[in-house]
């Protein structure tokens, strides 16, 4: 081989290289928690989260769920008052968790989170709505305690 083709293939494989810790990056910053709080992040074991795996967060006067795409994202967001009910499938290792509203709308289906989360989360939920109709349908203060409500243990947040 001569100097020019081993040129060649050095900037050919680093060019290659270069390429793959971009999308490694990529997929990395686009999993993180999307905002500060109470995110449910959804096991990339399960359908539709290998790569960009979907968050939930949920404040006291709402629910987020969030989707990331390769360019952009997607946001649906509920009002603690607009929420009429949620429910867990369990599976094996992961559970799904359906957010339906008041107003007739399709739920907000949550795939693939870990049973502890989604025990969490509508423990949360339940909180934060309670909270919301005791103070006479305003935003209450003071968050929940980490496991208060359920028997899962610690918190597990931002995963």
């Amino acid at each position: 081989m001569t100097t020019t083709d081993q040129t060649w293939l050095w900037w050919t494989l680093g060019g290659g290289g270069g390429l793959i810790l971009f999308w490694v990056l990529i997929v990395w910053m686009k999993g993180r928690p999307f905002a500060v709080g109470d995110v449910f992040r959804a096991s990339r074991l399960s359908r539709g989260n290998r790569l960009l795996p979907t968050q939930v967060l949920i404040t006291a006067t709402s629910v987020v769920h969030f989707t990331p795409d390769w360019i952009g994202r997607q946001e649906a967001s509920i009002h603690m008052a607009h929420i009429a009910s949620v429910k867990i499938n369990t599976g094996v290792l992961l559970s799904d968790v359906f957010i339906e509203t008041s107003g007739g709308q399709s739920p907000i289906v949550c795939h693939g989170h870990r049973k502890g989360d989604a025990i969490r989360m509508k423990s949360l939920i339940e909180h934060h709505q309670n909270n919301y109709y005791r103070a006479g349908g305003s935003a209450a203060a003071g968050p929940i305690a980490p496991g208060a409500g359920t028997t899962a243990g610690p918190t597990s947040t931002g995963r």
